[in-house]
C-alpha cells in the first residue's frame, strides 16, 4: 500500500494509465476483426502484420493495465505501456499529417466512428509524461533507499 504522498500519487497515475488501457483493449478484444480493419487504415504496417497485431496487441495492453493497476511486474509493464504510448504517437502523428480521417481505435472498433486525432496524441502523451514519473519515482525511491544484501 502507498505510504507517502508520492507513492498516493503514483498509484493514481498507474491507476489511470492502466484503466485506460483496460478500457481501450476490451472492444479490440471482441472485435479483433474490425480493429484489423482499422489497422489498415493507418496505411502503415504490412498486410502480414495486421491480422497477428490485431489479435496480440489489445491483449498486451490488457494484461499490462491490469499490471500497472495492481502492481503485479508494474515497472515492465509501466516499459511496455510506453513503448506502445510512443508509437501510438507517432502513428497518430502520421496519420495526421497525411490528413486521414480515420477511427483511431483508441477505443473503439466502430466503422462509423471517426477520432480527433490531435487529441488522441494529447493524450498519449499525457500518460507518457505519466509512465515517465512513474518509472522516475521508482528510480528515485531505489536510489535512497538503503541497501541489505
Amino acid at each position: 500500500m502507498p505510504r507517502t504522498r508520492d507513492d498516493w500519487l503514483i498509484f493514481c497515475i498507474r491507476l489511470i494509465i492502466g484503466a485506460f488501457f483496460i478500457y481501450a483493449s476490451i472492444d479490440k478484444i471482441y472485435n479483433p476483426d474490425a480493429f484489423a480493419k482499422i489497422i489498415h487504415n493507418y496505411r502503415i504496417l504490412p498486410p502480414e502484420l495486421i491480422n497477428i497485431s490485431a489479435i496480440i496487441l489489445p491483449w498486451v495492453e490488457f494484461i499490462a493495465g491490469i499490471s500497472l493497476i495492481i502492481g503485479f511486474k508494474y515497472r515492465g509493464a509501466n516499459i511496455l505501456i510506453s513503448g506502445m504510448l510512443i508509437v501510438f504517437i507517432i502513428a497518430l502523428t502520421a496519420s495526421l499529417i497525411r490528413g486521414l480521417n480515420i477511427n483511431c481505435g483508441c477505443f473503439s472498433t466502430s466503422a462509423t466512428a471517426k477520432s480527433d486525432l490531435l487529441w488522441r496524441i494529447i493524450e498519449d502523451v499525457m500518460m507518457l509524461i505519466g509512465c515517465i514519473l512513474i518509472s522516475l519515482k521508482h528510480k528515485i525511491f531505489n536510489n535512497l533507499s538503503p541497501k541489505f544484501a
